[in-house]
């Protein structure tokens, strides 16, 4: 199939769409490359996605067509137990008038079980399975031995479908090395690094154009902020591990910020951990979200084994350096006593020798937004067009 890009049928296709984070990011930037490509999904429910829904649903509304899923009461209450039918989900689509098939995998699913018939099939994976392959998850698994038995017992027949349906794709697309490596590892195949997009960019250039053309509130008044304090956030789910941060910040009576969309209740617990010091956002706008990074002195990162981790990318785009557990994605992105401090112990103590040696450094902001830029938006887009014109 040697077709010029813009004459080829694309096909978008993502696990379930209930929540905004970096894997719907990524699905959002191709669906700009790809405009009149449709999206299938198993499930849809826009009203999880928080201050983002009213641009997605302008953008996605008329695209998305959804599975079988979408007639079962509360699916989006189930969908953890909905991955054992989601390749009869997939299945059931229609794709025999696409050229290319995209599918965007974050392992919740398996989006690559589908019927390609004479279509080429590039997965963007953002981790295989983290709960198959013994990688830290959202959810705490049961303490019951006898559930916790029945449930690995079904994860091995899972694990086995998983790799089954991994030789359906033509080409992996990894968003990290981290990822690859977990692709060569359980999948037994090769892959191409193509690095999530960062949309701040242009934004965060300008902070250091001038006072002219530098908003208040930037870095270049930093001065002028009586607040200092930390930020972290995301989704607020187990495997980040926002209980490090807070930890780490009750024990410098530091200010911390945490903003995001609770997940399973985890909030409730984070709150029951946190000091005087520690401030819940809740949800927050991107708008907001870059106000907060231009102004703070540092994002904490402790997520366990992070896939890639585009926020701490995020903040380093707006001259924030990162204060991060070394491990994953985040190892590969943040650069030590340039961009960031890494921490090798997830503990609250190693955290905190991290932010007091990151205090007596000088990280240049600069430098934080050069790295930044290699992960940009329009680099992402260069690497895929490259990736499908080769189909």
């Amino acid at each position: 199939m040697k077709k010029k890009i813009f004459n080829l049928q694309v096909v978008l296709v993502h696990d379930y769409l209930k929540e905004f984070g970096g894997a719907e990011a990524v699905l959002e930037t191709l669906s700009e490359i790809f405009p009149k490509a449709p999206i299938f999904t198993t499930l849809y429910c826009p009203k999880f996605f928080g201050p983002h829904q009213d641009r997605l649903e302008k953008k996605w509304h008329s695209r998305i067509h959804q599975s079988f899923f979408q007639f079962i009461p509360f699916a989006y209450k189930i969908v953890s137990p909905l991955r054992l039918l989601s390749p009869l989900a997939f299945k059931s689509f229609d794709f025999s008038s696409y050229d290319l098939i995209i599918t965007s995998a974050t392992g919740a699913y398996f989006p690559n079980s589908l019927n390609k018939k004479g279509a080429r099939l590039i997965c963007y994976c953002h981790t295989p399975p983290r709960y198959l392959y013994g990688l830290p998850t959202a959810r705490n698994l049961t303490n019951n031995k006898f559930i916790r038995l029945f449930i690995n017992f079904i994860n091995h027949f899972l694990r086995l479908l998983d790799f089954h349906f991994a030789k359906n794709v033509d080409l992996f697309i990894a968003n990290s090395n981290t990822t690859s490596q977990r692709i060569k590892k359980f999948y037994r195949r090769e892959s191409t690094i193509i690095n999530p997009p960062i949309d701040i960019l242009k934004k965060a250039k300008g902070v250091f154009l001038g006072a002219e053309s530098c908003p208040e509130g930037t870095r270049e008044h930093l001065q002028k902020i009586p607040e200092q304090y930390y930020i972290t956030g995301g989704r607020l789910a187990r495997a980040k591990r926002y209980d490090i941060a807070i930890q780490a910040c009750n024990q410098l009576k530091v200010k911390l910020k945490i903003f995001g969309r609770d997940f399973a209740n985890f909030e409730s617990e984070l709150k029951q951990l946190a000091g005087p010091t520690v401030e819940f956002l809740g949800e927050i706008t991107q708008s907001q979200k870059s106000q907060l990074l231009a102004t703070a002195e540092a994002f904490i990162f402790c997520s366990d084994n992070e896939d890639f981790g585009i926020v701490p990318v995020e903040a380093m785009a707006y001259g924030c350096p990162v204060v991060a557990y070394k491990s994953g994605g985040t190892a590969e992105t943040v650069i030590e006593g340039q961009t960031g401090i890494f921490f090798t112990k997830l503990t609250a103590d190693s955290c905190v020798q991290a932010i007091k040696k990151l205090s007596t450094l000088k990280i240049d902001p600069k430098k934080c937004i050069a790295r930044a830029t290699e992960f940009s938006t329009d680099n992402f887009i260069k690497k895929i067009k490259a990736s499908v014109s080769k189909t």
